[in-house]
């Protein structure tokens, strides 16, 4: 692996667990952590024998979003510069969406932002009762858009107008009445549940799942094409250099309220 910001292995019956490895910082996300993700993905895609891919994150937090730290630096490079993050960051999501076999998201602690994009675009999502979510891009001047075409498939269009709008936390028994989530497990469970839902997959004939998931996906017109794909591109990159991104970020840092907010 180029870098152990991703951690990934795979078993006997063809399990993949692919972790996210960044806990001092709740596995935030920075260029290291997507190039581990694209890294993972491709190791994956040459196992013959692959079923399933298992997604979680560790330490006290599944996924807190990105790290605004280095989103901080990312914004004052080129535009070049901030198109490749945006193009790198996108492929990642997109990739995880259209993955030819069934992907588990096991969810624990934080989901923030782009952590919300990465269940939104996993197959089956199982969270324990301690899960809190929020899609937490406006707090910071930015913007969710490059993860808005899995949430809206996976919440509804009406939901996410709500909660990408306000920004707003909600639980994990909210995530599972809105969509984003199929199943709430005690804490401390996750690993149970999960196993009962890879022992479904592994029951099923391989190439007939494959077919059904891009089947599926077609029908729900929900493959993101490469013409969308490039607008979402422009606009996350174009979003990340604008004076609001550059206020929400400085009160960030500065632990303060941003000057949009009249008090």
């Amino acid at each position: 692996m180029a870098n152990d910001t991703v951690l990934w292995a795979i078993d006997r019956r063809g399990v993949a667990t692919v972790t996210l490895n960044r806990p001092k910082v709740n596995n935030a996300y920075n260029g290291d952590l997507i190039q581990g993700l694209h890294d993972a993905m491709d190791a994956l895609g040459r196992e013959a024998h692959l079923r399933i891919v298992v997604l979680r994150g560790n330490g006290k937090h599944f996924q807190a979003g990105a790290d605004l730290s280095w989103i901080t630096g990312v914004a004052s490079q080129s535009p070049a510069e901030n198109d490749r993050v945006s193009r790198l960051t996108a492929e990642a999501i997109r990739r995880l969406d259209t993955c030819p076999v069934p992907t588990l998201a096991l969810i624990h602690g934080g989901c923030f932002g782009g952590g919300t994009g990465i269940a939104a675009a996993c197959d089956v999502v199982v969270a324990s009762e301690d899960a809190i979510f929020s899609i937490s891009e406006t707090r910071w001047g930015l913007m969710a858009g490059i993860i808005l075409p899995q949430l809206c498939q996976s919440m509804g269009f009406r939901q996410v107008r709500r909660y990408a709008l306000t920004g707003e936390r909600f639980g994990a028994a909210e995530a599972c009445r809105l969509g984003l989530v199929h199943e709430v497990c005690p804490t401390g469970g996750l690993d149970a549940a999960g196993e009962t839902i890879i022992d479904a997959v592994l029951m099923n004939a391989p190439r007939a799942t494959t077919a059904t998931k891009l089947r599926s996906l077609a029908s729900a017109r929900a493959f993101v094409d490469d013409g969308e794909l490039r607008d979402l591109i422009d606009e996350h990159a174009r979003t990340r250099q604008q004076d609001e991104a550059r206020e929400g970020l400085a009160s960030f840092r500065e632990k303060r309220k941003p000057s949009w907010y009249p008090g």
